[in-house]
């Protein structure tokens, strides 16, 4: 796979998860990749070996998407180290998940600065540095099109506002030939939400085919989306779901 040769791409929350697998898969398609940590300095450095070991240039960077600095402040970084940017994935994204009653007014600042703002944010910087033809992708969730359980107000809301947002891109980027577009993922296995932790059985039985999915079967969408087959694809929202929400 070489689709994306000679281009570079910003991940996100790119350590761990849909944002390491999404950062590797755009390596294997030959792109260098930036990507996007807190805390965990290993799991970065596993993902650097990762995408490097496909010969390509990774390029980790400590940022918080909750800082507005650093969430515009990781772009043009990636940029101005790649040498350009053609993709930015905003798949960086918090959940807190509980009652109405029990979320506090930190909770609703925190999931919304790094939900909303970060990507935001992290959007209008890209739209500054990447050429004719780049490409947005944001990473929503599947909670944006069916709510099937109680205590997910707040996450949902935050996601759902990515939908907005992206269709507004798209119409605001397109005459430049820049896309903007939503991958929904449903349960997905991951250190957060393990396909054998203590409510995946009744996560598993939501969806159509009766299983989590993996973190390389989003990154495979994302990877569509960013790549030459995906450039008529603008404003859409693309479920990787099992069936979730059907």
């Amino acid at each position: 796979m070489s689709t994306m040769n000679g281009k570079t791409a910003l991940v996100t929350g790119g350590s761990r998860g849909i944002g390491a697998a999404t950062a590797v898969r755009l390596a294997a398609e030959g792109a260098d990749v930036a990507f996007t940590y807190v805390r965990d300095e290993a799991a970065a450095k596993e993902v650097t070996a990762r995408v490097e070991a496909l010969g390509r240039r990774a390029l980790p960077l400590r940022a918080d998407a909750a800082d507005a600095g650093d969430a515009a402040g990781a772009v043009h970084r990636a940029a101005d180290d790649l040498g350009r940017l053609d993709v930015l994935v905003n798949n960086a994204g918090i959940g807190v998940l509980g009652p109405l009653a029990a979320l506090t007014l930190a909770d609703v600042d925190r999931v919304l600065a790094v939900n909303v703002r970060g990507v935001f944010l992290a959007a209008r910087a890209a739209a500054e540095r990447l050429p004719d033809g780049g490409r947005i992708i944001t990473v929503g969730s599947c909670v944006t099109l069916r709510a099937a359980s109680p205590g997910g107000t707040l996450y949902a809301m935050s996601k759902s506002a990515l939908t907005g947002l992206n269709r507004a891109l798209a119409r605001e980027l397109g005459g430049r030939g820049i896309t903007a577009n939503v991958v929904h993922p449903g349960p997905v296995d991951t250190d957060l939400n393990p396909a054998d932790g203590p409510h995946a059985a009744g996560q598993a039985a939501l969806t159509a085919l009766g299983r989590f999915g993996t973190p390389d079967e989003v990154a495979a969408a994302v990877a569509y989306l960013a790549g030459p087959e995906g450039r008529y694809v603008t404003g859409a929202e693309l479920s990787v779901d099992g069936g979730y929400a059907a």
